[in-house]
């Protein structure tokens, strides 16, 4: 049954906001905006203008539902009536190939450029580490008296079998083997992105969407200004910014250590796992990514985090594209066209 699952939708007219004056006075817009708590298992807020609420609501409750299907089918953890998605793929490794969607083919062809580019710094299938540390993270949260990092040899082992060559992706059949039975896929560092920048591609001009952190404007607000996305200092909560953007076009994305963590014996160990270590990387504290798509965004955040400046800059220049990071220290680093995007 579609449900419009928004549990938040506010409005403020346009007449009623100091400089939110609409483009066209008829008919009159509003600004609208709504909140879902069921996506990527994050939070997902989308903002925009209609005439009234029944006209946003069909867009809010559009873009949820195609938004739900990327999220079916690139989940690896669950299951989902009629539905073959990367945990189907990943169950079958060292078996014979899976007939998939068009979607999953595309994410995985996307992920295969990804990691030649990066040289394996952003690598999909290292699921069989990601997992280790997932399983160690998620026993440590619950029970953080007891929490432990993942074994050694286990990593070891594991990083045995992360090769993207043992992913085989056959478009003419429409299929994706899995040749090594060890090897498992993890799009986390690349799916969100890359689903939000598919469904905003297609989306009403005029909207803000932002999936944990990962937005993407799909043109400037209804009086042709800017949007303004805040950056998140790596020490604050969500309302503290290290600056403000203003976006009218394109994607913001922030990788950071305090997003996805656990403690053992006093250090925190975070989500972004340095492929040459296996290991959370301690470069940085928070990579943040501007450009033209929000799937390219979301790898570059990760592959950058793991990178040193001038190997992070030489990415961003093949793919133009803009990066703020933040070392350990709190010291802030730009790209040469950064500042020019920077509002506060």
């Amino acid at each position: 049954m579609r449900r419009l699952l928004c549990l938040l939708l506010t409005f403020f007219l346009l007449s009623g906001c100091a400089g939110e004056q609409a483009a066209s006075p008829s008919p009159a817009l509003t600004r609208y905006e709504a909140t879902f708590l069921t996506l990527f298992d994050t939070v997902t807020v989308i903002k925009g203008y209609a005439p009234d609420e029944a006209a946003f609501q069909a867009i809010a409750q559009d873009l949820y539902d195609r938004l739900q299907k990327y999220h079916q089918l690139y989940d690896i953890y669950n299951e989902y009536p009629g539905v073959a998605n990367l945990k189907t793929v990943n169950d079958a490794a060292g078996g014979a190939p899976v007939k998939v969607e068009r979607p999953i083919l595309d994410l995985l062809l996307f992920c295969q450029e990804v990691y030649a580019e990066t040289e394996g710094r952003v690598n999909a299938a290292m699921g069989s580490v990601l997992s280790l540390w997932h399983e160690a993270r998620e026993a440590g949260i619950t029970d953080p008296e007891n929490a432990v990092l993942p074994d050694q040899a286990a990593l070891e082992e594991a990083a045995l079998h992360m090769d993207f060559s043992a992913v085989v992706i056959d478009e003419d059949t429409s299929t994706v083997q899995i040749t090594d039975p060890e090897t498992q896929l993890d799009v986390g560092a690349i799916a969100k992105g890359y689903a939000v920048e598919q469904v905003c591609r297609e989306a009403p001009a005029g909207l803000l969407v932002s999936v944990g952190g990962n937005v993407r404007a799909t043109g400037p607000k209804a009086n042709g200004q800017p949007w303004v996305v805040g950056i998140q200092s790596p020490d604050g909560d969500n309302e503290d910014f290290l600056h403000t953007l203003a976006v009218s076009q394109g994607s913001v994305v922030t990788s950071g250590d305090y997003q996805r963590y656990y403690t053992v014996d006093g250090v925190r160990y975070h989500h972004i796992i340095d492929p040459s270590t296996l290991f959370p990387a301690s470069r940085w504290r928070s990579v943040t990514i501007v450009c033209a798509g929000s799937g390219l965004a979301d790898a570059l955040s990760t592959a950058l985090f793991t990178l040193p400046l001038e190997e992070g800059q030489a990415l961003l220049d093949r793919w133009d594209a803009q990066a703020m990071w933040v070392d350990a220290s709190g010291q802030i680093f730009y790209s040469d066209g950064f500042s020019d995007l920077i509002r506060t």
